[in-house]
């Protein structure tokens, strides 16, 4: 019994090949490719399967059914030898300055630099040694106990239910993020300042509970974030619901997600079908987008001799113009599946984003890939992906290392195709 827990937890706790019995393992991914983007630059990208990375994972038995164990894993741009990636275009996401007509055109511009920076870190802006995994925990007959920077419970669900495996053009979040294009997100990928119990038992059920105290949650700003799954994996069955609920630093209700889905392997098929649903009625990033006003716009407005009457007017219209532009109320579903082709695999899906906002800002994507293994270590990927937008809706087809970016305008159709390779080690 103890032997069999111990086993599922391990291949819970880790992406990879469950640890040996050394005591310290190190391993990676080195996945680089080319990627065109309709309205986007063609440019080499790292990360297009798989993000790169590179990682040190050990254990150790201390007796009675107890181990100890540890994750560092660190994110490596192969393109530029650097941990952040950029949006793959700078095509300016217009969707967050909605509604602010009454601020001079000039202004405006200004702000969308200041919320979306040209060449910005698009991920781990922090500049994070391990951005994406840093934990350490204790397995014991009963569960595994796991302290630090991990995924949450949520996202595992969601990831799991991905024909496209978090990665190419293909992959589900490239619609999920929220009309505002990623900066907005529709799902808590990474919790750091977290605590984690999970369980697998022998079954195939299993669960996992996670709190995350003040700074917790993918960006380190929720005062608070709460997270659950329940999952089953066994006879050819990877299936769960998650759910992930953040506070704001007002420990206000933030980003509120519940994910249902997962696999099914038969013969040659691997079939995917996942329910995504996302509510934000308090952003933790609005922070950030007065403090942008606070320090970039107002010093703009005393330059021109704007009274201070004035200027809080305009506050206020971007206080609440912002406000209502960072609110999330969407469902999304996706629906795909793989098919096994001598040393390769056929992939394709179809997810669709209900945007439930006023805007309505609706998106439909279709995504088809191939992936041939040349060794059990090695493959090489090829994949295209079309995006219909709707209304104010700029989706673009990013990759598993970086996000798309948005279209040139609202409503305008995104389209991305790229061929890479990837090596793991």
């Amino acid at each position: 019994m103890n032997k069999c827990l111990i086993a599922g937890l391990i291949g819970s706790c880790f992406a990879l090949p469950a640890l040996a019995q050394s005591s310290v393992q190190i391993y990676g991914i080195a996945d680089a490719g080319v990627l065109w983007q309709k309205g986007g630059p063609t440019k080499l990208v790292s990360g297009g399967a798989d993000g790169s990375r590179i990682g040190f994972k050990g254990s150790e038995e201390i007796g009675n059914g107890f181990k100890a164990i540890f994750n560092l894993e660190a994110r490596i741009e192969l393109d530029t030898g650097t941990q952040q990636p950029t949006l793959v275009n700078d095509n300016p996401g217009l969707y967050l300055t909605r509604g602010m007509q009454a601020i001079p055109a000039p202004i405006v511009q200004g702000l969308r630099n200041v919320i979306q920076r040209p060449g910005a870190p698009a991920v781990n802006p922090e500049n994070a040694l391990f951005d994406r995994t840093a934990m350490v925990g204790l397995i014991t007959p009963v569960g595994a106990v796991m302290l630090g920077r991990m995924y949450t419970p949520g996202y595992e669900v969601f990831a799991a239910a991905d024909a496209f495996e978090s990665g190419m053009v293909g992959t589900w979040g490239h619609v999920t993020g929220g009309t505002a294009g990623f900066t907005a997100l529709g799902a808590d990928i990474r919790s750091q300042e977290a605590i984690q119990y999970r369980i697998a038992l022998p079954s195939g059920l299993g669960g996992s509970i996670m709190y995350g105290a003040r700074n917790s949650g993918y960006l380190g700003r929720y005062n608070k974030f709460r997270a659950g799954a329940i999952t089953y994996k066994a006879n050819g069955f990877d299936v769960g619901v998650g759910y992930n609920h953040g506070y704001d630093q007002q420990n206000r209700p933030s980003l509120r997600t519940t994910t249902v889905g997962g696999s099914y392997t038969l013969n040659q098929f691997k079939f995917f079908a996942g329910f995504h649903s996302q509510r934000n009625t308090n952003s933790v990033l609005m922070a950030d987008y007065v403090g942008g006003w606070n320090q970039a716009v107002v010093p703009q407005l005393t330059a021109l001799g704007i009274p201070a009457a004035n200027q809080n007017a305009l506050r206020e219209v971007f206080t609440r113009a912002i406000n209502a532009n960072t609110q999330q109320d969407a469902k999304s579903y996706q629906l795909g599946l793989h098919y096994k082709l001598g040393s390769g695999r056929i992939m394709a899906s179809y997810a669709h984003q209900n945007d439930r906002t006023a805007s309505n800002s609706d998106a439909d994507m279709f995504a088809l890939g191939y992936d041939h293994f040349l060794s059990k270590r090695t493959d090489v990927y090829i994949a295209a992906s079309a995006i219909k937008n709707e209304n104010e809706a700029q989706y673009s087809p990013g990759i598993s290392g970086a996000p798309g970016g948005f279209t040139r305008a609202p409503g305008e159709d995104g389209r991305a195709l790229q061929i890479g390779v990837r090596h793991r080690f």
